[in-house]
């Protein structure tokens, strides 16, 4: 499974996500485009988008998407918090459809 990770996750996420082939926005050379343009460049090549952006789901068609996105709930974008959900995040990631997004409700957030 392909993953690209948002511009609001820490690159470093990507070394923890081990169960898939991960990059992130940035590596991919689109760093500062707008949700929409990322999200056409993504098809195809892309099984999954990771992120935190909360408002992708209102801001976009995400069941028109030809891959699905798991929106990662955290106190803040930190490792430290972050870290702890990555066995959910995996999972969530396993079962994704195209066109589906996932949510991970973290307390306090």
């Amino acid at each position: 499974m392909r993953v690209l990770l948002d511009e609001n996750l820490p690159a470093d996420l990507v070394a923890d996500l081990v169960e898939v082939d991960a990059t992130t926005v940035g590596k991919a050379g689109w760093g500062g485009i707008t949700n929409g343009e990322l999200l056409r460049r993504m098809a195809g090549q892309f099984n999954a988008l990771l992120t935190m952006d909360r408002n992708l789901q209102h801001q976009q068609q995400i069941a028109q998407l030809p891959f699905g996105v798991v929106l990662v709930r955290a106190p803040s974008h930190r490792l430290v918090h972050l870290r702890p959900l990555i066995p959910a995040i995996l999972a969530a990631l396993s079962a994704l459809q195209p066109g589906e997004l996932r949510g991970r409700e973290q307390p306090g957030t």
